[in-house]
Parts: C-alpha cells; structure tokens; sequence
C-alpha cells in the first residue's frame, strides 16, 4: 500500500466541474432525489445510497437547503414527483481510449442524441451496451482532509487497519480506494479510527489504463469535457493514463 497519484484524472475532472459549478449543483440535486427516491427513506442514516449521494454533494460545497429540497422532492407528487431513471452509455474516444458514462435522464431519446453528437463531434464513437464496460471496475472511494490525518505513515496504518485496499495524494484530500462493497464498512471503520470523511462514492475505475500522446490526450480531454457539459450525464469515466507530462499539457 502506498500512496501514488492516480487522483490526476478525478483531478482534473473536478476542476473542470468546479468552472462549471451551477450545472454541477443540478446533477447532485438530481443524485440526490433519485437515490432519495429509490432508497425509499428521506433520512440518509437509513438510506446508504442517500447517504453517499449527499456526502458527495457536501464535498463540492452543495448548499444544505438545495440538499435538502431534492430530498423533499424525491416524496413529492405531481409535478413536483422525481421521474428520472439510471441509463449506461459506452463507446470509444479518440485513441481507442474506452469512454463509460452514468446518466439521471427523464427522456432516454434525447440523452442518448446528445451523448452520440459528443462522441461524433469529438472523433469518436458511442459503442452498444458492454462495448468497455468490461474494461472498468466498480469501486470505492473515500475522501479525507488531508490536514485531519497529516503524517502519512500513520495514516497508511489506519487505512490498513479500516479495511482499505490502497490511498491516492489528491494534494489536499488522501483518497482511499476499496472493493465497492466495503465502501460503507471502510467509512465507518475510518471514521470510528477518529477521521473525519469528507465524502465517499462508488466510481468506475480501468483495469488497464491506456497510453496515449500529448496531442491525443487534448482531443481525448475535449470529448470528456463536452460529454460532462451534458446536464443527464452525472458521472464520466475514461481509461487514459494521465501522465505528469499529460496532466500539465492539459492545464496549460
């Protein structure tokens, strides 16, 4: 166990979702009614996929009353009634890079038009079901403040000791990793250790990243980034192994 950087990828994500952040505040509210909804309890403490959806929506700053009006609107009637359902979508970027992505949609046809003008625009190819889906694996993903567990072999014991498979340097967080049906029992096992987790979520994570250059990596990153822009998309994965050289090209 060790603590290397694979955060690179989420990384950037991130950034690019913070530029963007009203529309990120609208995918977490829809996260969080439909995992509300479907869950079938209002009280995070007895609904686990609740639980994870507003841990991470308190990670990117979602204010509590937007919070908690997704959750009343989970229970409404009407209008008001949540009605979207979870939808896959696979394909193939530039590079042969494998592109997975989880979508909230209320109307399939329209999602599904808008992720294959994505793929097209940006020279690639939305795939059929399992098209990469065989090339991502389902985990665990625990988020610390780093500044709540500063020395980091004393850190690496704990996660040890919790259960952990392994942890990231995501510069100001340590991000844990484990199989994705010890998410919760790690968390607890963490958080009864005296850490504080600031967020926790299932993620796909490739089995085998792919190399690509610097200039197909820019292309790679403009799919990624269109595809993020699409408000039924909450969550984009790829398998391009972002590189330290990669990482600063694509800051620049």
């Amino acid at each position: 166990m060790s603590g290397h950087s694979k955060w690179a990828t989420t990384k950037h994500r991130k950034a690019a979702q913070d530029k963007k952040r009203s529309a990120l505040f609208s995918k977490l509210s829809r996260n969080i009614t439909v995992a509300a909804k479907e869950g079938g309890d209002p009280n995070p403490e007895n609904n686990a996929s609740l639980s994870a959806a507003v841990a991470k929506a308190k990670s990117y700053s979602l204010p509590k009353d937007k919070i908690d009006a997704a959750i009343k609107k989970a229970f409404g009637a009407g209008s008001d009634s949540a009605k979207w359902e979870n939808v896959v979508y696979e394909g193939y970027g530039p590079a042969g890079v494998a592109v997975y992505c989880e979508a909230l949609t209320d109307n399939r046809n329209r999602t599904a038009a808008d992720v294959r003008s994505a793929f097209t625009h940006s020279g690639g190819n939305l795939g059929t079901t399992g098209s990469v889906a065989f090339q991502f694996e389902r985990k665990g993903q625990i988020m610390v403040e780093k500044s709540a567990c500063p020395d980091e072999d004393e850190f690496m014991m704990q996660v040890a000791e919790a259960g952990g498979d392994d942890y990231e340097d995501g510069e100001d967080e340590w991000i844990v990793t484990t199989a994705s049906t010890e998410l919760t029992n790690v968390r607890n096992a963490l958080e009864g250790l005296g850490i504080e987790v600031k967020g926790y979520e299932l993620i796909m994570e490739p089995t085998t990243p792919t190399e690509v250059s610097v200039s197909d990596a820019k292309k790679v990153m403009r799919l990624i980034d269109r595809l993020e822009e699409l408000e039924d998309l909450q969550n984009v994965y790829h398998s391009m192994d972002i590189t330290d050289e990669i990482l600063e090209a694509l800051e620049d």
